[in-house]
């Protein structure tokens, strides 16, 4: 039996960030994910990831305090200075500017700088294992690995997903709540330069979010989250190739012109989640372990960026003061810190939804009239942007 001060569970871009935050401050850190953790690399010519995130500034100043940005910069990330919102089904329209709002990242090129930071760290690493058995003791626990190791902490952390397995083991309920859509996510190459803008319009079938990425020479080409109701989403997914071009191009407005290419789609139903609380019996969940939400706005993975870094932020400073990292009242500060903001980062992910959502003459005059009154107030925009770049939230002193 190995004895670990803390087993993070899950090996994504959360809980590999985790290992490395904690690993620097000398904390003896355990990795354990079914996939493996060895690094990968992307060039610029290599096919594009479906998944993508809108990280903002203040995840990227996390993953350069990790050592992690520049070798996201290396690989390829796009910045976005520019983001237009708009009504598809009425004259509404906001625009925001800034000298760097965020960067559009592929999930697989963050996860691979960070992997690569963990090769070098003192992080111990248990890839392509499958948790067998959990015992769980109410100060932590032990797991055995599927290769028979058995890993023994005082801290558990689960980062292992919206279906996360070691928060269900901990008993720790979550509310669910079904957005009653699909998610259509698939790169596009466009006829038309993106300018580096994020662009987002508000149709009755749902969002749909065009984001840029890096050109390769003269070729464009963007993310896209196309956000529909399933039986809707089967239909647009049963087009053929060209037949899903025009699909979008009309309901993108023909802003990108004409698309030239698709690659393969994906597609995953929407749903919320939120855990009741943030830890029990030596457990502590961080990213979609602990909440899930709708990616119009793209927060998913900021918001797990933050509960990192702010559990980092607890735990190294309880250790520093000889106090017991894993103790509840320790745990009970991170939840404090994290669990309001996401709540209400939610509910307004939510509030978005049902506005943009509503086909009411009456609604849809307040939401296009908003959105213009919006375009027309500089001091409006401006805490929406400071809003948008994650500075203005509750951020550890060490990424600051």
């Amino acid at each position: 039996m190995q004895t670990i001060d803390v087993i993070i569970v899950g090996g994504g871009m959360v809980g590999a960030s985790l290992a490395l935050a904690l690993a620097r401050s000398g904390m003896q850190t355990a990795l354990v994910d079914q996939q493996t953790l060895q690094p990968g690399s992307f060039s610029p010519d290599d096919p594009w990831q479906p998944r993508v995130s809108a990280l903002t500034e203040a995840s990227v100043k996390l993953l350069d305090y990790l050592d992690a940005w520049e070798g996201i910069v290396n690989q390829r990330a796009c910045p976005y200075t520019h983001m237009t919102v708009w009504d598809g089904e009425g004259t509404g329209e906001v625009e925001f500017d800034a000298k760097t709002l965020g960067y559009i990242v592929e999930n697989e090129v963050i996860r691979s700088a960070l992997l690569q930071q963990l090769a070098r760290s003192t992080v111990r690493r248990f890839d392509q294992q499958t948790t067998l058995e959990y015992t769980l003791s109410g100060q932590g626990g032990e797991i055995v690995l599927k290769n028979g190791e058995v890993l023994c902490a005082p801290l558990l952390v689960a980062a292992d997903g919206a279906e996360s397995r070691l928060r269900q083991l901990s008993g720790i309920p979550a509310n669910q709540k079904d957005y009653k859509h699909h998610a259509l996510v698939t790169t596009v190459e466009t006829e038309l330069f993106h300018h580096h803008s994020a662009r987002q319009v508000f149709l009755d079938s749902g969002p749909l979010a065009f984001l840029p990425l890096q050109s390769q020479g003269e070729r464009h080409y963007c993310s896209i989250v196309w956000s529909l109701l399933p039986a809707e989403a089967d239909r647009i997914d049963a087009l053929s190739d060209d037949a899903f071009c025009q699909e979008l191009e009309r309901a993108f407005e023909h802003r990108a012109g004409n698309l030239l290419k698709v690659d393969k789609r994906f597609r995953y139903p929407l749903r919320q989640r939120h855990a009741r609380q943030y830890h029990r019996q030596g457990v502590v969940l961080v990213g979609d372990a602990a909440h899930t939400i709708h990616p119009l706005a793209g927060q998913g993975v900021n918001l797990g960026f933050m509960d990192m870094a702010v559990l980092a932020d607890e735990l190294i400073k309880a250790a520093g003061r000889g106090d017991d990292y894993f103790a509840p009242h320790v745990l009970d500060r991170y939840q404090r810190r994290r669990i309001g903001h996401n709540a209400l980062m939610m509910a307004a992910m939510t509030g978005f939804q049902n506005l943009f959502g509503a086909n009411d003459p009456g609604i849809r005059w307040i939401r296009n009239t908003g959105l213009t009154l919006t375009n027309r107030l500089p001091f409006i925009k401006d805490m929406i942007v400071g809003q948008a770049t994650g500075l203005s939230n509750d951020i550890p002193e060490f990424i600051q």
